[in-house]
């Protein structure tokens, strides 16, 4: 009999339930009016006495035992209860997890980015908040010249040499006070300047200048590529180059890309000449050179800069520049890209 209690407490210890229902079937099983305990009771009185100190404590062991399971088992399917209360079926297929879109403007940017790493041009970054050394006596803008006005610059704390950049070219003329030619290099960022916000328009957008010095460095090289860069970018080889005027090069030049009258929305982009212009360019002047600790008599370079979140309106024509920084989830979740 004693053997037979012993196998009752190895089953007992390995027993688990799935339900509540399934604890009240084990615990009426001992300890119900006509459970296994009540037998087991039953038999003990009519021991030897010699056999009922053993007998009794196996059997008080069982008891405890099941005692102790009922209240374990109850005590777990209870939890389990409560968290699939909150969050259901914990047994379920989870839900995929959806795959993120990039902004258009940070494709555009990594694309330009890899289009001139290709050329050995490294990327540099620098402060958004700067002084006006380098975002404009530094870049040939002398004090109260008419081209700071090009600027609409925001100040900080009415303070006229703290200011939010007007263009990326602050960062080439810090790294060409920290790095000797040869200088290949490319600067994207955000940028700052108080206009009033328009479909085409907005005071804060996005840049990617270009820099290239070092010795022996013609408009021949700064046109060979860019011409390499609008076939990479945009799929079209035709370029022109317009005289222009930028206080930090000399010469300077609009760069237009010959994009086509296919469509109407084409007409409408180029107004109806199929030309449209990209970026500005220039050779770098000898006094950003010299303001910058690079000999112009040794040394020459060509700079050019461009709106991202333009490029990014005419690569997958939007019509409308705020609908970059309105965050609106329908219009990101369009994009998908590797870059």
């Amino acid at each position: 009999m004693i053997k037979q209690i012993k196998k009752h407490i190895t089953e007992v210890k390995s027993f688990t339930a799935n339900s509540l229902e399934d604890v009240e079937i084990f615990r009426i099983k001992y300890l119900g009016r006509k459970g296994l305990m009540k037998d087991f009771f039953v038999e003990f009185k009519n021991l030897p006495k010699n056999q009922k100190k053993e007998f009794g404590q196996t059997i008080n062991t069982l008891k405890k035992i099941v005692e102790e399971k009922i209240i374990s088992l109850i005590s777990t399917l209870k939890e389990k209860e409560n968290i699939e209360g909150v969050y259901g079926d914990l047994s379920r297929p989870g839900e995929s997890i959806g795959l993120g879109s990039r902004h258009p403007v940070s494709i555009v940017k990594n694309k330009i980015i890899e289009i001139f790493s290709r050329i050995g041009f490294n990327v540099s970054e620098g402060p958004e908040i700067e002084d006006d050394w380098h975002n404009f006596t530094a870049l040939n803008f002398p004090e109260y010249h008419p081209a700071r006005d090009m600027q609409d610059t925001f100040f900080i704390q009415k303070d006229p040499d703290i200011l939010l950049r007007t263009h990326t070219s602050t960062v080439q003329v810090r790294y060409m006070e920290n790095n000797k030619p040869p200088i290949r290099t490319i600067s994207p960022g955000r940028v700052y300047r108080n206009e009033a916000i328009s479909a085409r328009a907005h005071c804060f957008f996005h840049q990617v200048e270009g820099l290239y010095v070092d010795k022996g460095v013609s408009f021949a090289d700064l046109k060979q590529t860019l011409q390499y860069f609008t076939t990479e970018l945009f799929g079209k080889s035709k370029i022109r180059l317009r005289p222009s005027y930028f206080p930090f090069t000399e010469p300077s030049a609009e760069v237009d890309v010959y994009w086509g009258l296919k469509t109407e929305t084409d007409y409408k982009m180029t107004k109806g000449t199929g030309w449209l212009e990209i970026m500005g360019c220039g050779m770098v002047d000898p006094n950003v050179l010299k303001n910058s600790n690079i000999d112009p008599e040794v040394y020459s370079g060509f700079a050019f800069g461009m709106g991202i979140d333009r490029i990014a309106l005419l690569l997958y024509q939007i019509p409308d520049i705020r609908m970059f920084s309105e965050n609106d989830i329908r219009f990101l979740e369009q994009f998908k890209s590797t870059y």
